[in-house]
């Protein structure tokens, strides 16, 4: 017989305007419309301290100063997986960071 363990599943978390939310709540994201700065920080702090898996995406312009919580959860890695993605109207210039 082979052993198992309950996981939890990953949480989908979107966040960013209002544009951008509508889409990734059909496909079944949790999303956060214009989270402010001081929401972010606390999300990302709960996710660190309840050591939870998560697939992260943040609109770009939510990341030009980022919190501690949100560096700290950038490079440690594995838990949580952080993608960033343009803004509707910047979307033909975007160009990653990662590529």
């Amino acid at each position: 017989m082979i052993a198992t363990t309950a996981t939890t599943p990953a949480r989908m978390i979107a966040l960013g305007s209002n544009a951008l939310m509508e889409g990734f709540a059909l496909i079944g994201f949790e999303t956060h419309t214009d989270p402010a700065p001081e929401a972010i920080e606390n999300l990302l702090q709960e996710l660190l301290r309840n050591q939870q898996a998560a697939l992260i995406v943040i609109e770009q312009s939510l990341t030009r100063n980022p919190g501690r919580h949100l560096i700290r959860a950038q490079h440690e890695g594995g838990r949580i997986v952080i993608t960033e993605i343009p803004e509707l109207q910047m979307s033909g210039s975007y160009h990653s960071r990662v590529e």
